[in-house]
């Protein structure tokens, strides 16, 4: 189970988000509270947008902790759409090639979550991708399969349809090879404008999904106030403080969109 944060706003230095508040996504690579695993250490990523047409990446497979790169980097970007994401690989290699967010033009796909048994069906699922987009295809994981097969099947005209249509043809997969473990997840896509986010599960327990409330002031590590703008939401898998009033949690089953200054819930299949 990995952890994600992903912001929509005014523009913020990354790090302001990723790294200063108490319980930060890297704080969260160390000590994570509401995932599996603890240790979140099977490297990272973060995508951040600009002014230019595609959003800018970088990956590694050392720990979030150990790269002093990251912090740098974080520091100096001001971006008003950005995610972050820290590693727990499922059975993938510890590799660049499988760190998340991942890119397509304009889009960036990151995710929490698995599909169960997922070697028993790669092939088949796989098989599904448009031949342009497979192309592109780079690691093992069931990320990127989820990513490439959600645009295949239209997420870039109709976003949310489009990850529907994926869990469908997850959801047929596993049917046919007589899979019995879950397919989870918590997902978020971007197109530079917008930020869609979902929760689902095959059954059982669905992974953490919250977004931040109005006027939040988080704390930084260093006790300092960390002031969320009035337009800006946070969509993240576990909150960045213990401050109940600060999350909202997005409900099982449902659709998260970040559009325009508003959030909106709605189900997921609707």
């Amino acid at each position: 189970m990995c952890r994600w944060v992903a912001y929509s706003g005014p523009p913020l230095y990354l790090d302001e988000l990723l790294l200063r508040p108490e319980h930060s996504l890297l704080v969260q690579s160390r000590h994570a509270r509401e995932a599996t695993f603890e240790v979140n250490a099977d490297g990272f990523g973060i995508g951040w947008y600009t002014d230019r047409s595609t959003p800018g990446v970088y990956h590694d497979t050392r720990p979030a902790w150990n790269d002093w790169n990251l912090s740098s980097i974080a520091a100096h970007i001001r971006s008003p759409l950005f995610f972050g994401h820290i590693r727990a690989a499922g059975g993938s290699e510890v590799v660049r090639s499988n760190c998340h967010p991942f890119r397509h033009g304009n889009w960036l796909f990151g995710h929490n979550g698995a599909i169960g048994e997922f070697e028993k069906i790669k092939h088949e699922l796989d098989m599904q991708i448009d031949a342009d987009l497979y192309g592109e295809k780079i690691g093992q994981t069931d990320t990127e399969t989820m990513f490439l097969l959600a645009l295949t099947l239209g997420m870039q005209d109709d976003p949310f349809g489009g990850l529907c249509r994926m869990i469908e043809r997850v959801e047929a997969a596993r049917e046919a090879a007589g899979v019995k473990e879950s397919f989870h997840m918590t997902v978020a896509v971007a197109d530079g404008e917008s930020l869609y986010a979902a929760r689902y599960a095959s059954f059982g327990k669905q992974p953490s999904l919250y977004h931040s409330t109005p006027d939040v002031v988080l704390m930084a590590g260093d006790g300092g106030p960390i002031e969320l703008p009035k337009t800006g939401y946070l969509v993240l898998s576990e909150p960045l403080d213990e401050v109940v009033d600060h999350w909202q949690e997005v409900p099982e089953s449902s659709r998260l969109l970040i559009h325009k200054k508003n959030a909106t819930i709605a189900p997921l299949f609707g």
